[in-house]
């Protein structure tokens, strides 16, 4: 707006003029809000973030109801003929020297699936259930993980397509990261069979300790996904120089560890002879027992102070586990008292006393 200006200079003059002045307004309306109809806003006395506390908890809980329920309903429904159709049909090879492609055909089913569910957790949530009862092999469910880790990746791609103007190149740029950084993944352990060996064994082998340590996973969860992330971020924060001082000899470590142990399986005579075992070393630096005795003392203490709190594990406890037969469907097996023996020509699933190692 114009305003006139008077202005008085040094030798006592006065001058005027007519200037463009910017003025700033400040301004405070009141306008009418209305509060947020959900769960708990109807005069609990809850605030917002002791509310969100409470709907997380509700929304874990429902999903771990799920997934347990999703397990049982699968055990249920895969058995009998069904379960020997799924068996033939998901873990056959192609004939002949098309076989290396029934990987990448399996590995481009899982992309088609998780695509249409738009969710890698709820496919690999149906399918691990089906190994555990033995329907679907590791090594098929490997290339089955894999493809729904590419499949994921569409749902980054469609989100990025929907920006617009000047978010569009970003969007997309982290979109394809995604896509890429799985894809890379693919292509350093799939392609060479040494190298898809790998994660396999590594499953087998944390499916064989959790199947003896039933507290192993939460245990491995902690450490892989809770205590090693923070304790990166936490060194991270301190500069390079720290990170690096702390995890190189740590990493290294780990490297030989890794390394004797495959020469111990292999090659023990390449060893020194003390190093053939890991016998000479304390029990709980080479063993999960002393561990294990701890927390069977622990959950007996804890249900003898509280009635059916802790269930201690005993040898009556049954599970699903695959069993290999030779034979015709008529050949005889042992039964069980929980159910009968399913059997086909070349596979069977049945309920045994004991863990079977894979």
């Amino acid at each position: 707006m114009q305003q006139n200006v008077t202005v008085f200079l040094k030798d006592g003059t006065m001058t005027s003029s007519i200037e463009n002045v910017t003025i700033q307004v400040n301004e405070t309306r009141k306008v009418g809000l209305e509060k947020c109809s959900f769960l708990f806003s109807h005069d609990t006395g809850l605030d917002d973030t002791l509310t969100g506390v409470i709907l997380l908890v509700i929304s874990l809980f429902i999903l771990c109801t799920c997934l347990v329920l999703l397990v049982k309903l699968l055990h249920s429904v895969m058995k009998g003929k069904i379960a020997v159709v799924i068996n033939k049909t998901l873990n056959a090879d192609l004939p002949g020297k098309l076989a290396w492609m029934s990987g990448y055909i399996a590995m481009l089913v899982g992309t088609g699936m998780t695509i249409v569910v738009q969710s890698s957790s709820v496919f690999t949530s149906a399918m691990t259930p089906l190994v555990g009862i033995g329907v679907i092999t590791i090594d098929r469910m490997y290339p089955l993980t894999l493809g729904s880790n590419i499949g994921t990746t569409a749902t980054g791609l469609l989100a990025a397509l929907a920006s617009s103007g000047n978010k569009l190149e970003p969007a997309l740029r982290i979109a394809l990261c995604h896509l890429f950084f799985n894809l890379s993944g693919i292509l350093l352990f799939y392609p060479i069979p040494h190298m898809r060996q790998i994660p396999i064994n590594l499953a087998k082998k944390l499916g064989n300790t959790t199947a003896k340590y039933r507290w192993f996973p939460f245990m491995y969860l902690f450490l892989m996904f809770f205590l090693l992330p923070v304790s990166t971020f936490s060194l991270s924060t301190a500069g390079p120089t720290v990170l690096f001082s702390v995890l190189g000899p740590l990493v290294g470590i780990a490297v030989v560890i890794v390394i004797i142990n495959i020469l111990q399986s292999n090659k023990p005579k390449w060893l020194p002879k003390k190093l053939q075992t890991w016998d000479w070393l304390p029990l709980c630096m080479h063993s999960l027992k002393p561990i294990d005795g701890a927390i069977t003392r622990l959950c007996s203490a804890i249900n003898q102070c509280v009635p059916c709190c802790c269930k201690p594990r005993t040898d009556d406890d049954r599970q699903y586990t695959p069993v290999e037969l030779k034979g015709s469907p008529d050949s005889s097996t042992k039964s069980t008292p929980a159910n009968s023996a399913m059997s086909s020509r070349s596979t069977s699933m049945l309920i045994t006393d004991h863990i079977v190692t894979v």
